[in-house]
Parts: structure tokens; C-alpha cells; sequence
């Protein structure tokens, strides 16, 4: 007798009714927050609520930033500024970012209309493709920035890299880790309090950002065992007796010791919460301003030509997310643009049908030779990664059980 529970087992702890939103082409599968720091296949995530009209939470958000009074939001913006900004020469906020649309629009506008002096960060992508490095220099250069950039260990990121895809499937965990954890040493080390991110993390569903979070309220920032602290889903001590990374080697992807912290007390702020947020406006003006420029051709696994272009794993992110999640590239950027009346629902599930989940081969031959993986164990790994409640094999080919309509 076949177990059909056990067959259609939700992993990840996602709900095992699959729900799509009605206004947007988003489901209840989407992850809104991860334990970056926790192991195993069996990572637990919170995902995107559907409330019981059939809309998503960041359906939500979009009325309500229709309903914000933006100039109130930027005269807020503007006594904050005041408060930090600097006469002296020294810099007085800092923008993380590669020179993509988004970072390169908030470092811009800082600058050029707040009259603020921003220091730009950069932990830079894994494997740079030649239009984001082109467009990182043209951030620098033609917008006229200071930038640190800290380039990671390579021998560590390439491991690190490798053991995220396989133990968890996330070939972006450790770097994820790596960028959030460096912009607050990068500030405490030059003594900058003021940190700018780009869009709000509601913008996508995830929990509101308010207008300024200490992170001295931000326990993840700092990790007082190490043993207990897991990344590419394997322990600190592991990967120091097992796979012969050192504690130095480490480091770069570790948060803030609390003592550290203590001593300055950073503001992590969202020019979103300040000023209406939409990224086609964002790619027009980097565009304009920083000589920000899109792929010349589509992007593996969507229809946009301007979105997440710096690194060449970025296609594998996205992708793992369709094999996990059943939500791809596609589903993500159909998703915003409708909420930002640039789609209709129904074009939307459309492109979603057409180009999510489509696998990138374009990068896929010299992405596992960096890691030294061989292609034939990530496809493996891939239909390891599947959760029964989505997938189902049909004529030898898997295919998702639900899909949106």
C-alpha cells in the first residue's frame, strides 16, 4: 500500500496547501525569513501569509503605500539626515550595494539631492558577470562614489558555496551571510552610524521594516557560541577540524561581537520607508545618472533584462528556490511588477508559465568547475531537494502538482 501522507510531505515547514494569491501570482510557499544560521535539510522557514480574502501580505503593502503620505515620510527623512549629517569631509551614512539599480539610485540620491556624504560597501558577487562588473565600476566612477570593498577569502567562499548547495540547496547562504554581516563592521570600523538599505523588506512580503532599527535590537548579529553557529549547514568546528577552514578564514562571514556593537550604535535604515519605492523608476535613473545598464538579452529564468545581474550565480539561486519552493525567477518579478500596475495578473501568469523554472545553462558549466562540483551530483541534488506536497513525476519528467491559474 503507498503512504500518501508520506509522499506528499511538506518540507522546509511549509504549508502543505499550496494557495496563490488573487491579485498577484505569489503563493503561501514563499519563504519570508530563513535561520541563515541553522543546518541541515530540514531548515525551517516562514512563509509569505495569504489572508482570507486570497491576498498576500505584500499585496498588502502595496495599498498601504498608496495610502502613506510621502511627503510627511520625507520630511521625517530629512530631520534624520540632519541629525547625521557631517560638515567636516568625513562621511556620514554608508550604502551596501554592487551597483545594481537599487544601491545605485539610494547612494545617488543620497548624495546628489539629500546632500549627504555616503561611503559605499561592496562584498562583492561570487563570480562577477561582465555587465555587473561594468556596472559596479560605473557606479564608482561615473557616480562619482567612495567604495570599500572586501573580497572574501576565495578559497573559503568557494567552499562555502559549495557545502550551501549541498546540505541546504541555497547557493547563496554564505554570501548572504557574508553581505549583511560585513556593512555594520565596515560602519562600527569607521565610526559611520547611519546605514541606508534600498527598498523595504515588506516590499516582497516579509515583515515591515520600520524606519530605523538599532542593532543593538538585532540578536542575530551576534553569535556569543560558535559551536552552535552553522553555515553551508555545517558546525564552526566542522568546518575548522573537517574541511580545514580556520576561525580567521571565517570571520569575514560572522557577525559583530557584542562588545563591538556596543561601542557605536548603528541605525540600519530603508530609503523605502522614506520615499515610494518602485524599481523600474529605480533602473530609469540609475540608468540615467550612474550609467547603470541591462543585460542585452533576456535573463535566464524570467523576461527582464534589468534585475540581479552581477553575479553568475545568481541564475542557480533562483532556480534552487523553483525546486524548492516552486517559485522562480519569474513568479518574483511578475509578482512586484503587478503590484506596481506595471502587469496585469493574467500577463503575469502567463510570463510565469513561460519562463519560470527555466534552468541556467548559460553559467552552468564554469559555476561548477569554481566550486568543483560535478554537474551531474547538482541535478541530483536538485530532485533531492524536491518536496513531494509540490512535485510529482509525469512520463519520467517532474513537473509542479499545482500551478498558478
Amino acid at each position: 500500500m503507498i503512504d500518501t501522507e508520506k509522499i506528499l510531505e511538506a518540507r522546509y515547514g511549509l504549508p502543505e496547501k499550496v494557495i496563490f494569491c488573487k491579485r498577484c501570482v505569489m503563493s503561501n510557499q514563499r519563504p519570508t525569513s530563513t535561520h541563515e544560521f541553522k543546518h541541515s535539510q530540514d531548515h525551517k522557514h516562514r512563509s509569505m501569509h495569504i489572508d482570507e480574502e486570497g491576498i498576500c501580505d505584500a499585496c498588502r503593502y502595496a495599498d498601504v503605500k498608496e495610502g502613506i503620505d510621502w511627503k510627511q515620510r520625507e520630511e521625517e527623512l530629512l530631520r534624520l539626515l540632519d541629525k547625521h549629517r557631517r560638515n567636516d569631509g568625513y562621511y556620514d551614512c554608508v550604502v551596501p550595494g554592487s551597483g545594481g539599480k537599487d544601491s545605485a539610485y539610494a547612494a545617488h540620491i543620497l548624495k546628489y539631492k539629500y546632500g549627504m556624504h555616503p561611503l559605499t560597501v561592496t562584498w562583492p558577487p561570487v563570480i562577477y558577470t561582465d555587465i555587473g562588473w561594468k556596472n559596479f565600476r560605473n557606479w564608482i566612477e561615473i557616480g562619482g562614489f567612495d567604495n570599500i570593498t572586501f573580497k572574501p577569502n576565495g578559497k573559503a567562499m568557494k567552499l562555502l558555496t559549495r557545502l550551501s548547495i549541498e546540505n541546504l540547496l541555497h547557493p547563496f547562504q554564505t554570501f548572504i551571510l557574508g553581505q549583511k554581516n560585513i556593512v555594520p563592521k565596515v560602519a562600527a570600523k569607521y565610526g559611520i552610524p547611519l546605514i541606508f538599505y534600498g527598498e523595504n523588506e515588506a516590499e516582497y512580503g516579509n515583515p515591515v521594516a520600520d524606519n530605523s532599527t538599532s542593532l543593538r535590537d538585532k540578536s542575530y548579529y551576534a553569535m556569543k557560541d560558535l559551536s552552535k553557529v552553522y553555515m553551508g549547514g555545517v558546525s564552526i568546528p566542522e568546518l575548522i577540524e573537517k574541511h580545514k577552514l580556520s576561525l580567521n578564514e571565517l570571520s569575514a562571514f560572522l557577525p559583530m561581537d557584542n562588545k563591538e556593537i556596543e561601542k557605536i550604535n548603528l541605525i540600519v535604515n530603508y530609503l523605502g520607508y522614506y520615499i515610494k519605492w518602485t524599481p523600474q523608476e529605480a533602473y530609469y535613473y540609475a540608468a540615467e545618472h550612474t550609467g547603470f545598464q541591462a543585460n542585452p538579452v533576456r535573463t535566464e529564468g524570467t523576461y527582464s533584462k534589468y534585475n540581479s545581474l552581477d553575479d553568475r550565480i545568481d541564475g542557480f539561486h533562483f532556480y534552487t528556490t523553483f525546486i524548492k519552493f516552486g517559485i522562480g525567477r519569474t513568479t518574483y518579478e511578475a509578482s512586484q511588477e503587478i503590484r506596481n500596475k506595471h502587469l496585469t495578473r493574467q500577463e503575469g501568469v502567463a510570463l510565469v508559465k513561460r519562463f519560470d523554472g527555466e534552468f541556467p545553462k548559460q553559467y552552468f558549466k564554469e559555476v561548477m568547475e569554481y566550486i568543483g562540483m560535478d554537474p551531474e551530483h547538482f541535478l541530483e541534488l536538485c530532485d533531492r531537494f524536491r518536496s513531494p506536497h509540490l512535485w510529482k513525476k509525469e512520463n519520467g519528467k517532474w513537473c509542479l502538482r499545482h500551478q498558478v491559474t
